[in-house]
């Protein structure tokens, strides 16, 4: 899945919003993407980051929010 980002980076990386752990996730449409570990804003509510060649676009106007 994101086996490309550098395990140092990974370890640093944040959810812009809500600043939980980033995990690794698959998107509905089955590309690799980076999921918010805790609540976004609301409860439940999450956003998962794209990976783009192996660089995570970690823009929240970008993101996908989606229900845990």
């Amino acid at each position: 899945m994101s086996a490309t980002i550098e395990p140092w980076l990974r370890e640093i990386l944040r959810c812009p919003v809500c600043r939980q752990e980033l995990v690794d996730g698959t998107g509905p449409e089955g590309g690799a993407e980076l999921q918010c570990a805790g609540d976004c804003e609301q409860p439940g509510q999450r956003r998962a980051y794209r990976i783009d060649g192996g660089i995570p676009v970690l823009l929240a106007e970008e993101a996908r929010v989606f229900q845990a």
